[in-house]
Order: C-alpha cells, then structure tokens, then sequence
C-alpha cells in the first residue's frame, strides 16, 4: 500500500471575517477575488477558489484529487456539497449591504456524474433565486470545462441585519 501526502496552508479565519466588516458583500467578494482579502479555510483546504463575482451571481472553480476520494476512487459527495454550498451562498452574499451576513439555513445537491481525480477543473455557479428581508434562495450548477452537468443544488439562506448582530 502506497501512502501520499498532503501539505496544506490556510489563511487565518479571523482575519479573513474580519476583512468582511468593513465592506458589502459584493465589495469583500471582489476583494477576495483580487486577492486582497485570503480567501475562506475551507476553500483552501479543498481546493476551490472564486473564479467569478457579479451581483447575485458567484463562480467557484475547482478540482478534486484523490485526497477527496471515497473508498470506490469517486470523489467523496461532500466536495459537490462544499463548492455548490459555497457558491450559492456567495451569490447571496454578493447581494448584501454594508454589515448585513447571513448563515445558510438549508441546501440539497443532486449529483448526477462521478468526478474522479483525472476529471480536472469543475465550476459551481451560484445565481439568487430570491432575495427577501430576511430569507434568501439560490440554486446552483456543477459542470466541467465542456459544460457536463455533475450536480445540482438549491439552497436558502437567513439573512441578518446589522440590527441582528448586537
């Protein structure tokens, strides 16, 4: 049995938070896309960044390798549901004024193909279904760089006002 190893290095996830307050969503997506602000841990750490950041609109690239794998070499669900999850919540975010946040209530993915380690890159996009006072929905698609569908999703999201936070 073969064994492989991984480094990982991550950004602190106060300071990346931290970057957030001061900004509206869609300005603190910006900047992490620019790479002003570090991007999320959890990104880091599964390998998917923001490729794409418009109003409403999020897109995440990313690949799996066989670090992520479940014990048949398919790439475990729970990388479908991390870069769909964080897609659609993004887009939310992007709608988001000065101090507002939210926190995902719910979310589904369907997966209809296996990604395996040789797939290569894999894109989430994330588009708001609806943006309310206080509850957010955004459905997501995850496809390869030939636009093969790999998984579907739908989230809802809580909203928080600055009025909420203290």
């Amino acid at each position: 049995m073969s064994q492989r190893q991984r480094t990982l290095h991550w950004s602190d996830p106060q300071a990346t938070a931290a970057a957030a307050a001061g900004l509206s969503g869609l300005d603190f997506l910006r900047a992490m896309l620019a790479g002003e602000v570090p991007p999320a841990s959890i990104q880091q750490t599964m390998n998917f960044f923001l490729h794409e950041v418009d109003e409403g609109r999020v897109v995440m690239r990313g690949r799996a390798g066989e670090e992520l794998c479940n014990p048949l070499g398919q790439v475990h669900g729970g990388f479908y549901g991390a870069i769909l999850d964080s897609a659609m919540g993004c887009a939310i975010h992007a709608t988001l004024p000065l101090k507002w946040s939210y926190t995902t209530l719910e979310y589904r993915v369907n997966m209809v193909r296996a990604i395996r380690p040789d797939t290569g890159d894999v894109f989430a996009e994330g588009k708001v279904l609806h943006r309310g006072r206080q509850i957010a929905t955004a459905d997501g698609r995850l496809i390869d760089r030939d636009g093969r569908l790999y998984a579907h999703g739908l989230t809802t999201c809580l909203l928080f006002s600055p009025k909420e936070h203290r």
